[in-house]
């Protein structure tokens, strides 16, 4: 097929048998005036629209890219040519404003709008972290230098095989990447219909619910003491764990909350007299978390620092940041090299289940979201869930060898 040449009707067999030549050509299609199939002597193929603005001969022809062959079918190049041949008709020019709107857009800029124009107005901080990490991590550091209308499904698809190992990790940057993709094409940073993560298949998740049993408890529980020790001996900065490390692994065991809940937990939320927590904010929006006895008197051994937190870090005035490597290292000390984190809270439920507890009330305590209806009976809930998280975490404190009180730490801010 040679340059220049107009056929009856651009197909689908017409656009695969296009071959590259010594130059670009065009293949020209007769149901939309001015639309065509661009291909490139590299072999890459781009659907156009030919128009011209300003009127009569000395108006100027533009020849605008809708999008690449790889990412759309010619039908739907054909129905965006169609739009742009309609607005070029009312006086517009697409093209110019591809062309203006082109300038500097690079997937790290719209990475950037993304988090600022469209997750932090409508996610919660909890979501908007993650999409940060996925945006910052991950995103932009493999596809951050490309124009975005340059990106096409092999990069995409390039981006997700390259996070095989973690398909939950994998699925969910593609989320965020079809959802910022998706804003492309509202902000007209991108042709309609050319999401670049479309087809690209997710991987299949293997949902995974490991707790602890009574002797891994009980391993954990000599490891913890131990650890806890050698906190306070060699001094709370010179210890091989930071001391806050076993109170954060305590409280996830003792209450069943997210590792997120638990590391930014603030002294304003926690009500001991009332034995309970006000979280503003969860996964699951603001709920309370009824504290059990030993989740009570853990709070209370723990010393109160003018920052705030419940669970500092090593920098004064901050918070513990993360918990994986230091639980790492404790659970391989206890054997338990296959247990996450997350699995702590798997094991408040399972323990809670042992126990004779119903699912309502175990939804009610790890915080599961219900209707807004139920929220009118939260004052008739709550002695009974106090009543089932003393019972259950007053059986895995038993069960982590009998400590279920931290040693007091007497450092005051």
């Amino acid at each position: 097929m040679g340059g220049g040449e107009i056929v009856p009707r651009l197909t689908k067999a017409i656009v695969e048998s296009a071959d590259k030549a010594g130059a670009d050509y065009v293949v020209w299609d007769t149901l939309v005036p001015g639309f065509g199939l661009r291909v490139w002597p590299s072999g890459a193929k781009v659907y156009i629209l030919k128009y011209r603005v300003g009127g009569g001969r000395k108006g100027r022809i533009r020849k605008p890219t809708i999008g690449p062959s790889s990412s759309m079918t010619v039908d739907e190049a054909r129905s965006i040519a169609r739009t742009w041949r309609a607005e070029v008709t009312m006086g517009g020019d697409p093209g110019g404003e591809r062309l203006r709107r082109r300038e500097g857009r690079t997937v790290a800029e719209l990475a950037d709008r993304h988090l600022e124009d469209h997750a932090k107005v409508k996610n919660k901080a909890l979501t908007v972290r993650e999409i940060t990490r996925y945006l910052e991590g991950y995103i932009k550091p493999q596809l951050g230098k490309l124009r975005v209308e340059e990106v096409d499904r092999t990069d995409i698809a390039d981006l997700h095989q390259s996070l095989k190992d973690t398909p939950y990790q994998a699925n969910r940057v593609l989320a965020v990447a079809s959802t910022m993709f998706g804003l492309a094409e509202k902000w007209r940073w991108r042709a309609d219909g050319t999401n670049p993560c479309r087809h690209v298949e997710r991987f299949r998740e293997v949902q995974r619910e490991r707790f602890l049993s009574s002797e891994e408890l009980g391993r954990l529980g000599d490891v913890l003491a131990a650890v806890e020790i050698e906190s306070k001996s060699e001094g709370p900065r010179k210890g091989k764990e930071w001391w806050s490390v076993v109170p954060a692994i305590r409280l996830l065991l003792f209450t069943g909350m997210r590792l997120s809940e638990v590391l930014t937990l603030r002294w304003e939320h926690v009500d001991l007299e009332r034995g309970y927590l006000r979280l503003a904010e969860s996964k699951t929006g603001a709920k309370p978390v009824y504290l059990s006895l030993p989740a009570i008197e853990l709070l209370e051994a723990l010393p109160r620092y003018e920052s705030g937190w419940v669970i500092p870090g090593r920098k004064t005035g901050r918070r513990l940041v993360g918990l994986q490597h230091a639980w790492e290292r404790i659970r391989e000390r206890a054997g338990l090299g296959d247990v996450r984190l997350h699995d702590l809270r798997h094991t408040f439920a399972s323990e809670g289940a042992g126990l004779g507890e119903g699912l309502p009330m175990l939804g009610r305590l790890l915080g599961h979201h219900q209707a807004s209806t139920t929220q009118r009976y939260a004052h008739l809930a709550a002695d009974p869930m106090k009543r089932a998280a003393d019972r259950i975490a007053g059986s895995i404190a038993e069960k982590l060898a009998g400590i279920a009180k931290p040693l007091k730490l007497k450092e005051s801010a």
